[in-house]
């Protein structure tokens, strides 16, 4: 009879035990992190009687919970990529928002800066035309200016940020290692802490979000995570931390540190794998860098060509052309920590159309110097400093460097932080030509000027030239000096072949007619006579045509923002298609996951019911077994 008491008591407090981990999901069914747990059941036994083995009831094996390592792993994973794209993102879209199109656009100022030279060539003496042509210089000077400042804001936020995310990782890894401590401690019980262990994966989740991790299980039920590819964070119960500082080789920028018992290494950024750090210092170190790379080569290259082209030109005053921009400064390389050397390094724009936007590194190696693109890694080797490389002149500007010496450079870094206009007064555009043409008397008129201007400082500049048309078409040219392109035709008398509307470029000038010649044709090109700049407007039309120069590797200088706006488009495109790919990865692991760990209600309510009636069994079985008791012990009493 004490059998089957011991039995319908097992019964009540192992339905009891049921229901209340039952209980126990439905109460967490919302709460972030939970696995469903459920009562594992095991026979208590059995008892030999002379007629056959009688069992003794029921007893709890253990409370699990619902854990797949490998969907939970593949989930972390899955969200880590996933957060990282989609951090990346949001950031590149608030980079776009800088370089809106239509007329608030950087194109639009640009054209509208060249265009206002239209009028100024019609009429060189208007004032009015003049100040219009320096506003609109202006303008497009501030919109650069506006535009640096929008992406030095973008990325001072960005940096405040990987400093928020890196101490959020720190606190976590503290956590971790509390939790792994109380696993520890409960190690030498016969059953799982599955509240614990929810918890620490639930702090993994956490850590993946931020930065990519793998880990390793310890026998005692801990977790070791590591970062950064080898680095451990967690060991058991203690933990180490992410540093962030500024980047030895460029002030301006943050780099990471791993920091363990006291002693700091430097974290490669691609060894970072996901999580919203990893978003971060990409974003900051290569889309960011690379546009304001494009956004400074702009600057630089559109300065450095305009300037150039009103350097040749005359004032209404009958003064040369001074700079229209602020003449940009050379960019000063950045000296490496280690460096033995104590030479300054410096590079300046020598070819504006061959400008690469890119960073450089200077290499001073014991078989000679190196200019690496740091864009691409492209090595340019050369015998002596100065050099150009990509349209720039690397040189040292005073010391000396020995073997090992590295020098970072930043050509594009301030340019269109500083952009700044140098001229104001309107008489002091230099829309004259220095040289001018006059057609021989004889012409037949089957010919006409298009225009004449100044394209390089040329000694022979302002020589006397004579440009007479032959019978085949072609014309000769007497006075040049040296530097000139041969003739096309040997001759005699030696020749060169002519296309209407096709430039002739001798002696530093540009020449372009357009129509049909006739024998004996000629046009005289020499020195613009004084007093002659109040309508000459030969220079005007050479800063007209800088619209069409190939400048941005083979783009015209006009539709140098095109460029630059595609270039953030389609980051932006491509951000949108990987944010978009892992997110739908990371939302399938979870939800395989959560199938396996996740609380169903309706499974739930069942199980509810189930382990209810199984109860009220039991309390009848105690209470039959309790009545015979009873009735046995008055039968035995009396």
């Amino acid at each position: 009879m004490s059998s089957a008491l011991n039995i319908a008591t097992r019964a009540l407090t192992t339905n009891m035990a049921a229901l209340q981990v039952v209980g126990h999901n439905i109460a967490n069914v919302n709460t972030t992190g939970y696995s469903r747990q459920s009562v594992e059941l095991q026979v208590s036994g059995y008892q030999a009687l002379g007629n056959g083995y009688f069992g003794k009831g029921v007893d709890i094996s253990t409370v699990e919970r619902a854990h797949n390592a490998y969907l939970t792993r593949e989930a972390r994973v899955a969200g880590s990529v996933a957060a990282a794209d989609a951090l990346r993102l949001e950031r590149l879209q608030q980079l776009e928002s800088a370089f809106p199109t239509g007329d608030s656009g950087l194109g639009s100022a640009m054209n509208s800066m060249l265009n206002a030279w239209i009028d100024v060539s019609s009429s060189p003496t208007n004032s009015t035309a003049r100040v219009v042509a320096i506003a609109r210089a202006e303008e497009f000077a501030s919109r650069l200016r506006n535009t640096a400042g929008q992406l030095d804001t973008l990325a001072a936020s960005a940096q405040k940020q990987v400093e928020g995310s890196v101490k959020t990782i720190n606190g976590l890894a503290q956590d971790l290692a509390k939790v792994n401590q109380r696993i520890i401690e409960s190690g030498g019980q016969l059953h799982t802490p599955n509240d614990l262990l929810d918890q620490r994966d639930q702090i993994l989740r956490e850590l993946g979000q931020q930065v990519q991790i793998s880990t390793v299980e310890a026998s005692n039920g801990s977790v070791n995570v590591f970062v950064a590819g080898s680095q451990p964070l967690v060991l058991g119960q203690s933990s180490n931390q992410l540093a962030v500082t500024r980047d030895p080789n460029d002030n301006s920028r943050i780099a990471l540190n791993f920091v363990q018992g006291g002693a700091a290494s430097p974290v490669d950024n691609a060894t970072l794998g996901g999580g919203e750090l990893s978003g971060l210092m990409t974003f900051l170190n290569k889309d960011l860098v690379d546009v304001q790379n494009l956004l400074g080569r702009m600057a630089l290259a559109t300065a450095t060509s305009v300037n150039a082209q009103h350097a040749l030109g005359v004032d209404l005053q009958g003064n040369a052309g001074q700079a229209f921009f602020v003449p940009p400064a050379s960019a000063i390389g950045i000296a490496a920590a280690g460096n033995g050397g104590n030479a300054q390094v410096s590079a300046a724009v020598s070819d504006p159309t061959a400008l690469i936007a890119s960073d450089y590194e200077v290499r001073f190696e014991t078989g000679g110097i190196s200019v690496v693109r740091l864009s691409d890694g492209t090595s340019t080797p050369v015998s002596s400093m100065p050099a150009v490389v990509d349209g720039l002149s690397f040189n040292i500007d005073h010391g000396s460097a020995v073997p090992g010496d590295r020098f970072k450079v930043r050509p594009y870094e301030a340019a269109a932080r500083n952009m700044q206009l140098a001229i104001s007064s309107p008489d002091r555009l230099a829309a004259a030509s220095p040289v001018m043409v006059a057609p021989g008397n004889g012409n037949a008129g089957g010919l006409s000027v298009e225009s004449l201007y100044a394209t390089s400082a040329s000694a022979n500049l302002t020589d006397p030239v004579t440009i007479t048309f032959q019978a085949d078409g072609s014309f000769t040219v007497t006075g040049l000096g040296p530097g000139n392109p041969p003739p096309d035709n040997a001759g005699p008398p030696p020749s060169y072949n002519f296309k209407p509307g096709e430039p002739m470029v001798f002696n530093g000038w540009s020449l372009t007619l357009r129509g049909s010649p006739t024998a004996g044709d000629s046009f005289s090109i020499g020195a613009a006579p004084a007093g002659s700049t109040t309508q000459n407007a030969g220079n005007a039309g050479a800063m007209l045509a800088l619209r069409d120069r190939a400048t941005f590797e083979g783009v015209p200088l006009s539709d140098g923002y095109i460029s630059l706006f595609s270039d953030v488009g389609t980051r932006v495109q491509g951000a949108q298609f990987a944010a978009s790919f892992s997110g739908q990865v990371a939302s399938t692991a979870e939800t395989a996951r959560a199938n396996v760990a996740g609380v169903n209600l309706d499974e739930e309510a069942a199980r509810l019911l189930q382990f209810q009636q199984a109860y009220q069994a039991s309390a009848k079985f105690l209470q039959v077994a309790q009545s015979t008791f009873d009735s046995l012990l008055q039968t035995v009493g009396r």
